[in-house]
């Protein structure tokens, strides 16, 4: 056995499944969707409902990563973070990926069916439709406006939960629905502007690829104003209070000086640092939401 093979042991088959789930990613999609859920309702939703639709979401969330690393396999084999995962390693197979994926997505949205409620579950096939065959399949290797058109796949979970929640869809979820699709495309972009040049040996028409750096500052720089503009929308409509306002324009301000430094002064360094911030900047403003409806709540 090699020194680099004793010092980098093949995790276990556990893990290795784990990785295929992107764990970093779901728990950013089921953390909005619990959001979603609470926003749902003036106190506290069922205990046993809230915990059907979290494991449901959460359940469908991971069978769609795991098949994204299955079609992209080729893709990932170009790109430095993800050219250790087991699909391009060759420590699963393609059959074991289908079946893992399919009993955990079968699982998910039988859980939604039978515990949460029927436009649940069909929202969140939809979602699953949406991103791993819609934009995995079709747009990413198609057009460079595969984030923004296939972004609407990732805005999905606070509507998955309050839906699950009221069983219905009001004018509230999809203003945050508007937030994260404003929020995807300046947040993948700055992760692509510093990978470009993995996306372009991958063969993958990003828009730092297609278009160039400077188009997509500019554009990145523009989609943040749209953010901030969506971010706005709770309180405007009256569906949120100052609390959140209050932290909704220090997050907007932090992230729009994030996006005129890229578009003045571009390094890879200043990218790297906006993608991270805009994981912070999203959980954040969901989080204030949820303290806001609470302390409305209280205050009543």
């Amino acid at each position: 056995m090699s020194h680099e093979a004793i010092a980098n042991p093949t995790p276990g088959i556990g893990a290795q499944f784990w990785r295929l789930t992107k764990p970093r990613v779901v728990y950013l999609i089921v953390f909005t969707a619990m959001i979603g859920m609470l926003l749902a309702t003036p106190g506290l939703p069922p205990p046993d409902l809230f915990i059907a639709a979290t494991l449901g979401i959460a359940l469908v969330a991971g069978a769609a990563a795991a098949f994204n690393c299955l079609v992209e396999q080729k893709i990932d084999a170009a790109m430095a973070r993800t050219r250790g995962r087991p699909t391009v390693m060759g420590t699963i197979s393609s059959s074991q990926v289908v079946i893992f994926a399919g009993i955990m997505g079968g699982l998910g949205l039988a859980i939604l069916w039978h515990a949460v409620n029927p436009l649940t579950m069909w929202l969140t096939l939809g979602t699953f439709v949406g991103y791993a065959v819609i934009y995995t399949v079709i747009l990413k290797p198609a057009t460079p406006q595969n984030i923004v058109i296939g972004g609407a796949s990732g805005a999905m979970p606070p509507v998955l939960g309050w839906a699950a929640i009221t069983g219905d869809v009001t004018y509230q979820p999809l203003l945050l629905f508007l937030i994260i699709f404003a929020w995807t495309p300046p947040h993948f972009w700055a992760l692509a502007l510093y990978r470009r040049n993995e996306y372009a040996r991958a063969g993958v028409p990003m828009l730092p690829v297609t278009h160039g750096e400077a188009f997509t500052k500019l554009h990145l720089l523009l989609y943040t104003f749209l953010l901030t503009s969506a971010t706005l929308l709770p309180f405007a409509s009256g569906m949120a209070g100052f609390f959140y306002l209050g932290v909704a324009l220090v997050l907007d301000a932090a992230f729009l000086g994030y996006s005129v430094a890229i578009w003045r002064h571009y390094s890879d360094a200043l990218a790297k640092r906006t993608f991270a911030y805009s994981i912070f900047y999203l959980a954040m403003l969901f989080a204030a939401l949820m303290v806001d409806h609470y302390l409305a709540v209280f205050a009543g």
